[in-house]
């Protein structure tokens, strides 16, 4: 008789025991119960987000999985990321690291992956006080304008010829302009030109292959061995992207050295420059490379998403997109790009922005945080090394903080003074702490004024009704989560 089945019934069975009083001992946060080997990995299915949201509900704001080889925390309220994120931010101020971010030491030199030490800070006192400063991104916005006026060019050329926008396209394209321009006062590509779709092409390649799953993270012992080839792909992406920003960077060096005293431009370039010629902080070239490779993925995919999800939301509710129309009417007029200096005279603008990032968080689990060393929380241990995941989807759909919780009502946040900018922690899609996203300030003048051009001058329509609720309901997860199915709609002038 063969034993062999009986042999791994007992050896599955003191596994379990083993761990489950293991993890008794150890008074870790409940959790659903985790295979061996691959743990909780089968449960997850294609919106993890979802998942984690409907297992806190039994488990609670503090909740075990277990991810393969790597034990995580997943936080679903607002209490239980303050105490993560605020009272015990030195401890989980770590990052776990995908495989993916190895490439090009990209995890050794970005400002989002080093540990928080004198390098992480000065990059940190850089990004306030100069490149994200308020007298900056006024200098800036000119170039800012130009792009935006290129998206409305593009969408009346649709409109004329009675084709519809693929919104996630113009955003994407119009997103990457825009922090081209800002950083570099160039064009980074073009609408209906394939002449200029490298950079586009390089800007997607990255973002999806840091998004993509990979076993090796799960299971570090494959590392190595990069079964599925995640790290020599991002060696071939990472290489191409820093490449062009460095060709950007030694070209301005190069004109500085030629010309000393050309006018300045109004982009991030100019002070970098100024900065490495100073040689005011410890920091070396590919610090500043790596820093605007950060903010071209992290700010062209979020924002992306975040355009397309706002137009989403204001064509399936009609109403809330005609008080947006009043609104930008009676400030802007007949001017056909908004100021961005009239964003505090826009409540109603500002409203549907954070109502867009409560219901669709582009990063509905944020940037993963480590446990530096073993900290109680909540009356349970989190041990040294831990993953972290704080799940703003979870916290931005949760009955208990807002009412009708499914429902897109931006007029929620007129008399409610909530914001995003990390102080609420009800409401954090961009983090809060020492982690809070360094480029928020650029981020949310593309987000506001972007969807503010394609809302003042233009009707819209959808290019197929039939399917309309539930392509809208639909989300496919990754770096950021997207509408499952792009958004095709008619842009109609107004009368």
């Amino acid at each position: 008789m063969d034993s062999s089945p009986l042999l791994a019934a007992l050896f599955f069975i003191a596994a379990t025991i083993i761990f489950l009083s293991f993890r008794r001992r150890r008074n870790l946060p409940p959790g659903p119960f985790p295979y061996p080997i691959v743990g909780n990995m089968l449960q997850l299915g294609a919106n993890p987000h979802q998942v984690f949201a409907k297992l806190s509900k039994r488990y609670g704001p503090l909740m075990s999985i277990h991810l393969g080889s790597l034990y995580t925390v997943i936080v679903s309220s607002p209490e239980m990321a303050k105490e993560i994120l605020h009272r015990h931010g030195q401890v989980f101020s770590g990052r776990t690291i995908a495989q993916a971010v190895h490439a090009c030491d990209h995890d050794k030199i970005s400002m989002g992956f080093l540990p928080v030490a004198s390098e992480w800070r000065d990059m940190r006192k850089i990004c306030k006080e100069q490149m994200f400063s308020n007298q900056s991104m006024e200098a800036s916005q000119g170039l800012r304008r130009q792009k935006l006026q290129q998206l409305l060019d593009h969408v009346q050329k649709c409109s004329d010829s009675g084709r519809a926008v693929d919104i996630r396209e113009a955003a994407f394209i119009t997103t990457l302009n825009l922090m081209s321009a800002t950083l570099f006062s160039s064009q980074a590509t073009e609408f209906d030109s394939k002449a200029t779709m490298e950079f586009k092409e390089i800007i997607e390649g990255v973002a999806t292959i840091v998004g993509v799953p990979n076993f090796a993270d799960y299971f570090p012992i494959l590392r190595p061995f990069d079964p599925q080839g995640v790290k020599r792909r991002a060696d071939v992406f990472f290489g191409k992207l820093l490449a062009k920003i460095e060709g950007y960077l030694n070209e301005r060096l190069e004109s500085k050295r030629a010309n000393p005293n050309a006018p300045k431009k109004d982009d991030f370039l100019e002070i970098v420059v100024d900065i490495i010629q100073a040689n005011e902080f410890k920091l070396k070239t590919h610090h500043f490379t790596h820093l605007m490779l950060d903010l071209f993925v992290g700010g062209s995919d979020t924002n992306t998403t975040s355009i397309e999800w706002a137009m989403s939301e204001l064509v399936m509710n009609p109403d809330k997109m005609a008080r947006l129309k009043a609104e930008l009417k009676s400030v802007a007029g007949d001017e056909k790009i908004v100021d961005e200096s009239a964003m505090p005279k826009l409540p109603y603008l500002q409203a549907v922005i954070k109502e867009v990032m409560r219901i669709h968080p582009p990063g509905p689990l944020l940037l993963p945080r480590k446990a530096e060393s073993d900290q109680e929380v909540n009356g349970y241990l989190i041990p040294k090394g831990t993953q972290i995941l704080i799940n703003a989807y979870a916290i931005g759909r949760d009955p208990s903080i807002w009412t009708d919780p499914e429902t897109f009502d931006p007029e929620r946040f007129l008399d409610n003074k909530i914001d995003f900018k990390g102080q609420d922690y009800e409401l954090l899609p961009f983090g809060s702490g020492r982690r809070v996203c360094p480029g928020m300030p650029l981020a949310t003048r593309i987000l506001h004024m972007a969807t503010a051009t394609l809302v003042h001058n233009f009707d819209w329509k959808l290019e197929d009704d039939s399917t309309a609720a539930a392509d809208h309901a639909g989300e496919l997860f990754g770096v950021a989560v997207r509408r499952a199915v792009p958004l095709r709609i008619i842009p109609i002038v107004k009368s």
